[in-house]
């Protein structure tokens, strides 16, 4: 998820986990950069490893029960993507979906670069595991009209500005489905798209109203908070869509001490290209506390994963300014909650959540750094029949993030 509403022309994402953070010096310090870095030294030279330790201890506290919970994911490899590398003229960042293509055993890399450095565009890359991705090429992803996506600067009033957030490659078609969390301050909502390999549109999917852009305040999604998710059944029929945070109608988005109101899941049909059914689900509170009091924080799904026809996995992805990333995996059975595709707004009473059990904290995985998780998908299979769970992590194009590919074991 790339901030623009924050960025204040600074390039710099409200996640940035390195420099105490940007996020809340853009928020707070737009126009000073000198005082910007001085505080950022003096509170350096004072905390020390604070950060990651305030990190380690909020995501231990979260645990439902109050004590240590077994993980089902064992971390296998990781690897890490130089900052600044480009590949054929585009640089290699803003990672926010991740496939396996099991008929090359390729990875398909979707960018959330809102053609600001580059034209929209997803990767393909091969990973064995050890060792660097080897980046084999890339594709530009086009409009009904065979152009590139345009940057907020080149739109035309009735052409919205991409925000790429979730893809997903469909096996039977070759096509990759791909959300987008909107342009909602241009008055454009979150979308579904179909494109070939090569970048053309196929199509556009017929969303339901409720995810028309608004107000942004009272009703519609919120700006920077829509299709963050993407999923697949394994049959290919079904494609599951999944908010960042609530709409502006069903409640509030995550506090330190509050759960946000719940996001929705929507179903797609892809043979008839109409949502068919809906589901909530309910975010937990912001695991992390800032390190200056009253700074930035939030929490939201950033990816969603089908285990089977019906079970799903759910990414969490919590961030605090000075504390860094938290990122918690739960998984949930789709049957199991009520359909919500006829509720216009989501109240105590008018539904039932999807209950959630935690598969793992990643901060008890071992990784080298919990950064800003986005993709999720499953890899090769594992000797004796296990799945190989891959995530990738999205840099939003700063030095004091990385491009981080995990790989690991999961355990059904």
């Amino acid at each position: 998820m790339e901030s623009e509403a924050r960025d204040y022309g600074m390039g710099v994402e409200r996640r940035q986990t390195g420099e105490l953070d940007s996020a809340f010096m853009t928020a707070r310090l737009p126009s000073e950069p000198t005082r910007r870095a001085a505080l950022i030294a003096a509170l350096s030279a004072v905390t020390g490893g604070a950060a990651s330790m305030l990190a380690a201890c909020s995501a231990q506290a979260v645990r439902r029960d109050g004590h240590p919970t077994s993980s089902r994911l064992r971390l296998l490899s990781s690897a890490t993507v130089p900052h600044g590398f480009a590949f054929r003229d585009t640089p290699v960042g803003g990672l926010s979906a991740i496939d396996f293509d099991t008929a090359t055993s390729a990875y398909l890399l979707l960018s959330d670069d809102r053609s600001d450095r580059a034209p929209a565009r997803f990767y393909t890359a091969q990973w064995n595991g050890t060792g660097s991705p080897e980046w084999t090429d890339v594709a530009f992803l086009q409009q009904a009209d065979g152009k590139p996506w345009p940057n907020r600067s080149q739109a035309a009033s009735h052409v919205p500005v991409l925000d790429p957030e979730g893809a997903r490659l469909r096996p039977a078609t070759g096509t990759l489905l791909w959300s987008t969390e909107g342009d909602v301050p241009r008055g454009f909502g979150p979308a579904l798209y179909e494109s070939r390999r090569d970048g053309r549109l196929v199509r556009e999917f017929t969303l339901p109203p409720m995810f028309a852009a608004g107000d942004g305040r009272t009703r519609g999604p919120r700006d920077n908070l829509g299709f963050e998710g993407l999923a697949l059944t394994p049959d290919g029929r079904f494609a599951w869509l999944a908010m960042e945070a609530a709409l502006c109608q069903d409640g509030p988005v995550p506090a330190v001490a509050a759960p946000g109101g719940p996001c929705r899941l929507t179903q797609i049909d892809l043979v008839s290209g109409r949502a068919v059914r809906q589901i909530a689900y309910g975010p937990d509170a912001i695991p992390l506390r800032p390190l200056v009091p009253g700074t930035f924080a939030d929490n939201g799904i950033s990816e969603i994963l089908m285990i089977d026809a019906d079970r799903m996995l759910v990414l969490e992805r919590a961030y605090a300014v000075g504390a860094g990333n938290s990122l918690r995996l739960y998984e949930i059975d789709t049957r199991a909650a009520s359909d919500t595709l006829a509720v216009d707004a989501l109240a105590p009473g008018n539904h039932r959540l999807a209950v959630k059990t935690l598969v793992a904290d990643f901060a008890t995985l071992g990784l080298p750094r919990v950064d800003n998780t986005e993709g999720m998908c499953w890899g090769p299979p594992r000797p004796g029949g296990r799945r190989t769970l891959v995530v990738v992590s999205d840099d939003n194009f700063n030095r004091s993030q990385i491009t981080q590919f995990a790989a690991f074991e999961f355990t059904d």
